[in-house]
């Protein structure tokens, strides 16, 4: 979509948006499947290789992956080869494991709509789905060391310090 379009196609939903604050609010949401007998996490994107753009509640054409469907898929593939490879550990069979994430977002924030409305996240959900004959007490252990070692969702939770840099690149 071109920045015209784009502008325009804009237009209308921050009006919206400043009228009606319930119809900014967005969830997102992304879902992965942790293979049975490898360390792998196999994420549904639909769409095959990435093309990011804007979501099409914020203006864009929805032919591309929102930035914040890709964060919540990354969530769902760290946490699912996380968890097999602590069950590996743990010796824990998983039969299946079903991984979700969904997010929400409001999007007078980041479309500048209503001042003091913050861009991003206001809340995400993890959550697994997961056959075993395991006693409860060993699946516990098994979310404490998911949480623990899976590097999106601690970068998540722990907030780090983030820098932005624009270089202008001569020709």
């Amino acid at each position: 979509m071109d920045i015209t379009t784009f502008r325009a196609t804009q237009g209308p939903i921050k009006d919206l948006y400043r009228k009606d604050a319930r119809a900014a609010l967005l969830t997102l949401k992304a879902k992965g499947r942790a293979d049975d007998a490898r360390v792998t996490c196999k994420v549904e994107s639909g769409r095959g290789l990435a093309l990011a753009g804007i979501h099409p509640k914020a203006g864009g054409s929805g032919q591309e992956l929102c930035s914040g469907d890709m964060l919540l898929e990354a969530l769902i593939a760290c946490a699912g080869v996380s968890m097999r490879a602590a069950a590996a550990v743990l010796e824990i069979p998983i039969k299946s494991a079903e991984i979700s994430a969904e997010g929400d977002v409001d999007l007078r924030g980041t479309l500048g709509v209503t001042e003091g409305v913050p861009v991003g996240f206001k809340e995400i959900r993890l959550r697994f789905d997961i056959e075993t004959d395991a006693p409860q007490s060993r699946l516990t252990q098994l979310m404490e060391l998911t949480d623990r070692y899976c590097v999106i969702f601690q970068t998540i939770q722990r907030s780090p310090r983030t820098f932005v840099k624009l270089n202008r690149v001569a020709r």
